[in-house]
């Protein structure tokens, strides 16, 4: 039946687009905006139907539907996320080619459970001018009305957030899906103020703490909650609450295994995953896309988890003028994937396995792939082999077998890191708001420039870590630049795993090697922090350390927290210089805590005492 559609709204007569011509309205084919249908069976038929090599897809501006297809299913494994399968697919790239899809401003507008665009194995593709958005979000939010130690009152938008009241909480419902909620301690609820900040000393500390597990929940009226019980700790009067309760099940965007990815003028106001999730792809460009709540609906969440996550990709990363704000993970997260051998077979051949439960079934390496040792304890490198062959013996495992023999020592006390897919990163004059975790987590050897940037994290403002023992993000960073930032006084104002500091350079290795460490070559310059609590910088594990000509000034906007009373606190590092810093006078600290390391590695000015 839809094939007799396509045929008729192809060959009809009514003012189609020439044949030869390089711009492909889809109003010519009767996909029409503002009628509320659901267009997900028109607009990949037509993508499937037409010519689109060397095409302009346009969508005259207006409101488009989405709903899930039955036709339109496919099984991803996609890095970080849980894998529900099939993913159901809003709009599918498959194998397509120098394509420009143009909104020109619309509104795609997605229902339930389902994944906006995917792009699979595309090349030259350049996607533009789309605020992506629910009708219904997949998480929901709650103004508070009143709140002290016997009962919370809360105030929810039926319309936008539906939901029904039972005696262990809510169910929250829409189209096809329902999810449960219920109060819970940690971040896994947060509390946003209504300029958008999350208070400081919330996050994991939690923002309503108490007897939680014998809360009682009574709808009092249109939308309004009361929760009762023995409360510890309960939010501020006229702050909204962010009840998480869906899984990370669909990227926003997915690009797979794709090359040449341009976006444009995108705003994403929600997901029910990460945002835009590019896995082993080839060189991305982002310029003005923007993760943030939708601000004509008076909204304070954006995505369910990170904003613009990167995994296993190459060539060159270019991320301007975007902005992310309430978000519940990390705006930018940018890593590969450690595989842990689990057998030594021959002299060219291992199995191993993927270790998070959210890493598995990635296509990890492919032939001509350089792939180095790195022994889990210390993190350090043992030389490096050719993929010959990659085969995947199930979604956990996979074997490889290289094209010269392995190292007589590599065993199952090494992980693999493939040095192939690793990018080249610049992030230039983008806004960080307050997100629930961090701010950009950078993994790759690659060289990697951040400037011109503003941050107002909740917790740390940048994450340089490395990790072949918990969530295994490769990998060690060999060149980074972070200069000409700003980083206000709200950053690292509440606590997170990780978050050191306001940079914190932290690695997660067992038994670190001061003679040989893991990061190098980092220089942090001529950037302006608003402190308000001690820590600035902490690094774990860096040769080539250089943090000069900042500025640092004293905030007071929230009261010092944090567990660690050092300005600068490093572990195990080498050549070290921390110099021609302005350093105010009431500046916390204004001191260098050394670890596992001699003072002759340190070359410091500015009156800081070393300790």
């Amino acid at each position: 039946m839809r094939i007799l559609l396509l045929i008729c709204l192809i060959f009809s007569s009514c003012g189609k687009t020439k044949k030869d011509g390089t711009i492909i309205n889809v109003s010519d084919y009767g996909i029409l905006s503002d009628t509320k249908e659901n267009i997900t069976g028109k607009i990949n038929g037509l993508l499937q139907e037409l010519e689109t090599d060397g095409k302009t897809l346009v969508f005259p501006k207006g409101r488009y539907d989405f709903y899930p297809d039955s036709t339109y299913l496919r099984d991803y494994y996609e890095s970080n996320t849980y894998d529900v399968n099939p993913k159901r697919l809003g709009v599918l790239l498959d194998k397509t080619k120098n394509l420009t899809i143009d909104a020109q401003g619309s509104d795609f507008i997605y229902h339930g459970h389902i994944q906006p665009f995917t792009l699979d194995n595309a090349e030259n593709i350049t996607i533009k001018n789309v605020n992506i958005d629910w009708e219904n979000p997949l998480t929901a939010e709650a103004e508070v009305l009143e709140a002290d130690s016997t009962h919370i009152l809360l105030k929810i938008d039926k319309k936008q957030f539906p939901f029904k009241v039972h005696e262990k909480g809510l169910t929250f419902y829409s189209d096809d899906w329902k999810a449960d909620w219920k109060v819970s301690g940690g971040s896994w609820l947060i509390e946003i103020n209504k300029d958008h900040i999350i208070p400081p000393k919330t996050g994991d500390m939690g923002t309503i703490n108490g007897d939680l597990e014998n809360v009682t929940y009574t709808e009092v009226g249109d939308g309004k909650l009361l929760l009762k019980g023995r409360f510890t700790k309960t939010p501020t009067v006229g702050n909204y609450l962010i009840l998480r309760h869906s899984t990370r099940d669909h990227a926003g965007m997915f690009l797979f295994h794709s090359k040449n990815i341009k976006l444009e003028n995108i705003n994403v106001y929600h997901t029910s995953g990460l945002g835009i999730l590019s896995q082993y792809c080839e060189n991305i460009e982002m310029h003005n896309v923007n993760m943030v709540p939708n601000p004509k609906k008076n909204r304070y969440l954006s995505g369910h988890d990170d904003g613009l996550h990167f995994m296993g990709c190459k060539g060159k990363i270019v991320i301007d003028s975007c902005d992310a704000q309430g978000l519940m993970d990390d705006p930018i997260n940018i890593h590969g994937t450690y595989a842990p051998i689990i057998e030594r077979l021959n002299d060219t051949t291992i199995v191993c396995n993927y270790a998070h439960d959210m890493s598995k079934g990635l296509i990890w390496g492919q032939p001509n792939d350089t792939v180095a040792f790195v022994k889990k304890e210390s993190m350090n490198t043992k030389g490096t082999a050719t993929v010959k062959e990659f085969i995947e013996l199930n979604k956990k495992q996979f074997k490889i077998v290289f094209k010269e023999a392995i190292p007589e020592f590599v065993s199952d006390n090494y992980s693999l890191e493939n040095l192939t897919w690793t990018p080249d990163v610049t992030i230039t004059n983008c806004r960080v708001g307050s997100n629930r975790a961090r701010g950009y987590l950078i993994s790759t050897p690659g060289k990697v420039l951040i400037e011109n940037n503003y941050f107002e994290t909740s917790g740390s403002a940048i994450l340089i870590a490395g990790d072949a023992n918990y969530w295994y993000e490769s990998g060690a960073v060999k060149d980074i630049t972070i200069r000409n930032n700003t980083f206000s006084a709200y950053c690292n104002s509440s606590p997170y795993q990780f978050c050191k500091a306001v940079i914190s350079i932290y690695p997660e290795i067992p038994s670190a090697n001061p003679t040989a460490p893991y990061h190098r070559n980092i220089t942090i310059e001529q950037n302006e922090f608003s402190m308000s609590d001690y820590p600035i910088l902490y690094a774990k594990s860096v040769n080539n350390l250089n943090f000069s000509n900042n500025t640092i000034l004293r905030s007071h906007i929230f009261e010092p927290w944090h567990p660690v009373k050092h300005s600068f606190y490093l572990d195990a590092c080498r050549n070290v210089f921390i110099k021609n810093n302005n350093i105010g006078d009431d500046v916390l600290g204004k001191d260098i805590k050394l670890v596992n390391m001699p003072k002759t590695e340190l070359n410091a000015q500015n009156n800081l005492s070393v300790r």
